[in-house]
């Protein structure tokens, strides 16, 4: 029995999404960095997502197979992103709801030339049909959504995670997955949020790709 990642659409993307960031992900980030090096703060979202417009930065096989897992399995009604960049996630997440014959997908991506991409691709996947790309902050884009969030994926700026959990927190129910990719890049603000006794949720690492927090809402 095949799935929707066996879609040859589908494989085609990813495969073209993955030679991308092999081919310019690193020289990217590097000119990134060496940029900032100088710079008396961090860079804002804004400036880091202009900065890295052309890093494809899709999540790790290993992470777009469980995100497909979860979907199927959980058989989600709502999906919510943050960070959609070229859309691999999306397209993992997506195939899943296709197969299952339900669902929707609302990602967000802050650069517009990003979700033009993403778009593009998850035409081609031919997933464009469960797929809803906002564009801009997350913390504004992501604050008005059509029903309670059954699976959140954060995958974007690294310290807008916590404020932007903090935006969804409303719209999660008692169930809700959370998964937060690049673990050790993540502030310890917000790992301590969501291990922290009494601020609902149970937490642990999964060794997947770099690192994943999975996160269960319980209240």
């Amino acid at each position: 029995m095949t799935t929707g990642l066996d879609d040859p659409r589908v494989t085609a993307v990813l495969d073209e999404i993955a030679r991308t960031a092999e081919k310019s992900d690193r020289a990217v980030m590097e000119r990134a960095y060496a940029t900032t090096a100088d710079w008396p703060q961090p860079p804002t979202a804004q400036e880091a997502a202009e900065l890295c417009a052309q890093a494809a930065l899709p999540v790790h096989p290993q992470v777009g197979t469980f995100l497909y897992q979860l979907v199927r399995g959980m058989r989600p009604s709502l999906v919510v992103e943050f960070g959609t960049s070229f859309g691999a996630s999306t397209i993992y997440a997506a195939a899943a709801l296709r197969d299952n014959g339900h669902g929707r997908i609302i990602g967000s991506e802050l650069h517009p030339g990003k979700a033009g991409r993403a778009h593009e691709h998850l035409e081609r996947a031919g997933l464009d049909a469960w797929t809803e790309i906002r564009i801009g902050d997350a913390r504004e884009q992501l604050a008005d959504l059509p029903g309670s969030i059954d699976l959140l994926l954060l995958d974007g700026w690294k310290e807008l995670y916590l404020p932007v959990l903090k935006v969804l927190e409303p719209a999660l129910r008692a169930g809700t997955l959370i998964v937060s990719d690049n673990l050790p890049m993540l502030p310890a603000e917000f790992t301590d949020h969501v291990r922290t006794a009494g601020n609902g949720y149970l937490s642990q690492q999964l060794p997947l790709g770099d690192g994943v927090e999975l996160s269960l809402r319980l209240q």
